[in-house]
């Protein structure tokens, strides 16, 4: 992912974060916790004024504001800065972000222009196609959470698929309502700067001119080649001869940059409303999918107060349902009862992680849409450091046990991979985003008519299925209904700590690129023993 700068004062050097013994056995250490967790990852921390981006894997990229010939300031795996900072997934749309803040833009500008980049040259983790959650903070201590998650078309029912996972999770009847664009240009009404066509040109130029294909959009390709080739419109960008281009291979979506254009000039409404909707809608409904217009013009971003917890000496913002706000909070609330850091260092250490896990994800499959359920109470429970503890004294240290222990009623989801990107910009407006089209180039269709590659988000939803001994009942809260938004795992967070008597605060903003759950705990659990 990528980084920026702005001009804050009274910054001390990092040569005391260089040169600490301890500091770097942490980076060290935390390289080895994430490893195994995910294939890429960023997060970036301001730390005193600073900003510092660690990068944990060679997927991840970060650039400043105060780059020389091209290369960011870093030494090792630590990329700091005295300005704003962009974290992506790729270089070139950190770059796109950190050229925004240069002209002045807010962090929200930085994320839309960041964001619709990545559903250009990373089109099968994100992009319009898909849906997002939105996390920021403004300078001034107000927060805002930005809920542009999929929802259910209106001819929807939870009994839609008979049964058939495959239609669930593939094809044109697995597409859910889009809302990426929605999202990204209520929150720049609200904040941006910028002109909104300053903000689209960028991602429309990638996808006119081409891009080169990165080593981890060919593993994705490579990965669903026989989907690619199945399909017309994913071929005829990412396989044109009928082979799969290579690494570094130039990819055109001639389609997606008329597309991106039409945006930026009418902004979303013709996606919703006019032509690029109406094809859209074609393409889907030619694949066998339910999604119509009036789908289309329903849907409405839900604008809510972000949850916030007190936990490991920090103070968390997350996103509320149907995200995975909730169950990270509850996850490191228990974690926080043990003494750390040596209640969970070595192979008892992740033992007990691993319990923890087990446990919320029992309670996790109680959620669903707040919109269409009554979960108050599980949602109080899961922020409770009392119903925490209740959890951690059930861990036995010498032991695990079968899935009833842990109170799971419910057969659980399994999410897919996602887009993270982490703002802050000079004024210390900070942002974290997780987007997704879910799997890897989510319905495996690609809209011919439009270039954009379509969710499969309605794989999200429980199911109604054949019970047996060993395979739990599907969880009732997330049953499909028309409108409904599915329940995610993704939680964007931004984390705070009051440094000095000004109630300054430290940033720390992640999230995961990364298959099925997107807890950042180890990275909260490593911060917090620095601040500590």
């Amino acid at each position: 992912m990528l980084l920026q700068q702005t001009e804050l004062k009274q910054v001390p050097s990092m040569s005391r974060l260089q040169k600490s013994t301890g500091q770097q056995q942490m980076f060290h250490s935390l390289h080895q916790i994430l490893s195994p967790y995910m294939s890429s990852v960023v997060v970036s921390v301001l730390l005193w004024h600073v900003i510092a981006v660690l990068l944990v894997s060679n997927l991840a990229f970060a650039s400043s504001l105060e780059e020389t010939n091209g290369h960011p300031k870093h030494k090792g795996e630590v990329i700091y800065a005295h300005n704003g900072a962009v974290a992506t997934d790729d270089r070139r749309c950190s770059r796109i972000g950190k050229d925004v803040l240069r002209e002045g833009g807010h962090a929200v500008d930085a994320a839309v222009a960041s964001s619709l980049c990545l559903g250009v040259v990373s089109p099968a983790s994100s992009g319009l196609g898909g849906g997002a959650f939105l996390l920021l903070r403004l300078n001034n201590g107000v927060a805002k959470a930005f809920d542009m998650r999929e929802t259910a078309p209106a001819l929807a029912s939870k009994d839609m698929y008979a049964g058939n996972t495959t239609l669930k999770a593939k094809g044109g009847l697995s597409v859910a309502v889009p809302g990426e664009l929605a999202g990204l240009h209520e929150a720049w009404k609200q904040h941006g700067k910028l002109p909104w066509k300053r903000l689209v040109k960028p991602a429309e130029i990638l996808a006119r001119r081409g891009f080169k294909v990165s080593p981890y959009l060919h593993k994705q390709m490579e990965e669903t080649e026989s989907d690619i080739l199945e399909d017309k419109g994913l071929r005829s960008i990412f396989a044109p001869n009928g082979k799969l281009l290579k690494i570094g291979g130039i990819c055109y979506n001639k389609k997606l940059a008329k597309t991106l254009r039409t945006i930026s000039e009418s902004g979303p409404k013709a996606f919703y409303e006019g032509l690029i909707g109406l094809n859209l809608v074609k393409d889907v409904q030619n694949a066998g999918g339910i999604l119509s217009m009036k789908d289309l013009k329903s849907y409405t971003v839900k604008q809510k107060e972000p949850i916030s917890n007190d936990v490991l000496g920090l103070k968390l913002l997350g996103m509320p349902p149907p995200s995975g706000g909730h169950p990270m909070m509850l996850l490191l609330n228990i974690l926080d009862q043990y003494k750390l850091p040596s209640g969970l260092s070595g192979a008892l250490g992740f033992h007990r992680e691993i319990e923890a896990l087990k446990h919320v994800f029992a309670v996790r499959m109680n959620l669903g849409d707040p919109d269409f359920v009554n979960i108050t109470g599980v949602l109080s429970d899961m922020l409770s450091h009392r119903f925490a503890n209740v959890l951690k004294n059930d861990i036995n240290d010498n032991k695990t046990f079968g899935p009833s222990h842990y109170g799971s009623r419910w057969n659980q989801i399994h999410d897919h991979g996602t887009s993270h990107l982490s703002i802050i910009d000079p004024e210390r407006n900070a942002i974290s985003m997780t987007s997704t089209v879910n799997a890897y180039f989510g319905s495996k269709i690609l809209s011919p008519s439009t270039g954009i590659v379509l969710n499969n988000e309605m794989d999200d939803f429980s199911m109604p299925r054949n019970v047996t001994k060993d395979v739990p009942p599907p969880a009732p809260a997330n049953f499909i209904m028309p409108g409904k938004r599915p329940l995610s795992s993704m939680s964007p967070t931004i984390a705070l700590k009051v440094i000095n008597p000004l109630s300054r605060f430290d940033f720390l903003k992640c999230g995961y690129p990364l298959p099925h759950y997107h807890p950042c705990h180890p990275l909260l659990l490593k911060l917090s023993f620095i601040k500590r």
